[in-house]
């Protein structure tokens, strides 16, 4: 290794470190100010909360068992909503490719499935299936399963047309395009609708939560609304945050690995 490029390596390292060192100084300023300005009754502690009241509602929430439960409730049914809607929304995508026809046929559907707002069809979900955990995760699953099959479609629908006249030069069959050709070079595609998905499916959760739930985060939410406990509010936010954060970040690390992989494999 050159010195040039042990330079730009350390480089490169020292710009990573500082920028994790910005982050977390702008997150520790934040919440510093918004404790002063809470103390300091610049603005309303019970409107606005303060990071230690938060901290009070978390421990009490610890301290009495139930939080972890919360917690596990919307996790649970967030990631099964996420793994359902983009495992069968992937699986029609591929069904779609495969029938020419029948995807121009159901385009328009799609289109207005995808624009309408799901919220109009909570309520009838919940009459469909009951009222209860599974209504949840279907509320989830109709979130993403539409946005999932428009955007892996249209990524399959853009490979290039070259390597496929090629492919089908060789006789390969729908299969073999599928596997050798479509999958590999539609994998960028895969992880975006992965990252969208990690969002979505929170929203489907949480606001299947308002409207059914006995327990999770979003049960908190509108339960400490309905109190005017704002600090569990405030608290329940700032976890699903984190939650959420963390879940985009496994997909992200996800495609980091893909991505190497995939360059040693070349």
């Amino acid at each position: 290794m050159s010195n040039e490029h042990e330079k730009y390596l350390k480089k490169l390292k020292l710009n990573k470190i500082r920028l994790i060192v910005t982050r977390i100084l702008i997150l520790v300023i934040f919440i510093a100010l918004w404790q002063i300005a809470g103390d300091l009754k610049w603005i309303d502690p019970f409107l606005t909360s303060t990071p230690s009241r938060m901290y009070k509602s978390f421990m009490s929430f610890y301290n009495d068992g139930t939080l972890f439960r919360h917690i596990w409730i919307t996790c649970y049914e967030t990631i099964l909503g996420f793994s359902l809607g983009t495992i069968l929304g992937t699986a029609i995508a591929v069904i779609l490719w495969w029938c020419p026809f029948v995807s121009k046929v159901l385009d328009p559907y799609l289109v207005v499935l995808n624009a309408l707002p799901k919220v109009a069809l909570a309520p009838i979900i919940i009459f469909w299936v009951g009222n209860g955990m599974t209504a949840i995760i279907v509320i989830a699953l109709l979130i993403s399963i539409v946005t999932t099959i428009i955007s892996v479609l249209s990524g399959f629908n853009e490979i290039d047309k070259d390597k496929l006249m090629l492919m089908k030069t060789f006789r390969a069959s729908k299969i073999q395009v599928l596997r050798y050709l479509i999958f590999p070079y539609s994998i960028p595609v895969l992880i975006a609708a992965l990252k969208i998905n990690v969002g979505l499916s929170w929203v489907g959760v949480i606001m299947g939560e308002f409207l059914v739930a006995k327990e999770g985060l979003g049960f908190l939410i509108v339960y400490g609304g309905q109190i005017a406990q704002l600090d569990m509010v405030m608290m329940s936010i700032v976890i699903l945050s984190i939650i959420a954060f963390i879940m985009y970040e496994m997909v992200a690390f996800a495609q980091k690995r893909l991505i190497k992989n995939k360059s040693l494999e070349k």
